[in-house]
């Protein structure tokens, strides 16, 4: 697991002790009816690989008495974590293959992740960094973050730097001003982005001090990682709001999860929820093969109905592309036609942003 940080660098007490209610053991989620105490067992053997926590924002969307609820099925453990299914892989799109310097993952020419803590205020259960993410932190140093801003500085066809994590909202004010900083002063990063979950998962961290954090002189885009509709409750519409009220553009990802949002319907409303948010919504991802996450896949053929029904449903600038993360580290494609193929013995190619060609494992088509 990752290691904690000497120094209190991200918010580990959320405000008005809301991270003493995070839920963060299976007998916290037993106690509160979250988890099944007959799973006890199976459940505690799934924490003790994979971290847990469940903040009272989101505990107050799920029901208890629904065995189906979209929102646990997100964030509450499940027995099946335990198995491995072929093709999974702790680290599925390589970012560790891809990682020069610490913190750092350039796959793409233009553009670089900075991970500079590995935090997050909730830990989805299908999360495709699943084996790194944790409580403790994982934050960089001084010194490592000064290697990552130097790598950046030092190759002037990286126009863009992403900061993703674990959560970069989960950075006090202070710390998260200081990296965008120092990213704001490299000349040749012409935009920033960041992705987070915190505005949905614990909105009450979106405060003015960090709306205020998050001016810079680059263009810097917030990409908000958000699956059903209920999410976008009245409490993370004020965060956005909040967000919005500073002139921030605001864009979605989304993970096409089974049992979560793969019908017409369900989709529809989380795609209205986003844009009634004034919320872009911008990509929905086909599923990484993370280890324990195949309760979660949905086939390549049924994704594709259902974005292609998302077409008469809804206005042009309210639908997602569809995108898959091809395994191997071999980058985003869009997963139309033109760039995932099915043969005529049913076995899938996928073609990567510089045209090589990929087989698509034919156990999650």
């Amino acid at each position: 697991m990752v290691a904690r940080a000497a120094a209190p660098l991200y918010t580990a007490a959320m405000p008005d002790g809301a991270s003493s209610r995070t839920i963060r053991d299976i007998p916290g989620l037993i106690a509160t009816g979250l988890a099944r105490a007959a799973d006890r067992a199976a459940l505690e053997a799934v924490a003790a690989r994979y971290a847990v926590a469940v903040t009272p924002a989101v505990a107050a969307l799920i029901d208890p008495a629904d065995p189906t609820d979209p929102i646990a099925a997100q964030y509450v453990p499940h027995p099946d974590e335990r198995v491995t299914a072929p093709g999974e892989h702790p680290d599925p799109i390589a970012d560790e293959a891809l990682s020069p310097v610490k913190g750092v993952v350039h796959r793409y020419p233009d553009r670089a992740l900075l991970k500079p803590l590995l935090a997050c205020p909730v830990y989805c259960r299908f999360c495709f960094r699943r084996e790194q993410v944790g409580p403790d932190g994982g934050v960089l140093t001084e010194a490592e973050l000064a290697a990552a801003f130097g790598y950046i500085a030092a190759r002037p066809a990286i126009r863009e730097v992403i900061l993703t994590g674990g959560d970069p909202l989960m950075l006090s004010p202070r710390r998260l001003r200081a990296i965008l900083a120092a990213l704001d002063a490299i000349p040749h990063v012409e935009s920033l982005r960041i992705h987070t979950r915190v505005p949905v998962a614990e909105p009450s961290l979106v405060t003015d001090a960090l709306a205020e954090a998050l001016a810079t002189d680059k263009a810097l885009w917030v990409a908000v990682h958000v699956n059903h509709a209920r999410e976008v409750s009245s409490a993370a519409r004020t965060a956005l709001a909040r967000l919005v009220a500073r002139g921030l553009p605001l864009l979605s990802q989304s993970v096409l999860l089974a049992g979560v949002n793969d019908s017409d319907a369900a989709l529809e409303a989380l795609c209205r929820a986003l844009i009634a948010a004034r919320v872009k919504p911008h990509y929905l991802h086909m599923l990484d093969f993370a280890p324990g996450t195949a309760r979660f896949r949905v086939s390549m053929e049924r994704a594709r109905a259902l974005h292609r029904a998302l077409r008469g449903r809804l206005p042009g600038h309210a639908i997602p592309t569809l995108i898959l993360d091809i395994p191997g580290g071999h980058g985003k494609v869009s997963a139309g036609e033109s760039q995932l193929v099915r043969d005529p013995d049913s076995s899938w190619r996928a073609y990567d942003p510089w045209g090589n060609e990929h087989p698509y494992p034919q156990g999650f088509v």
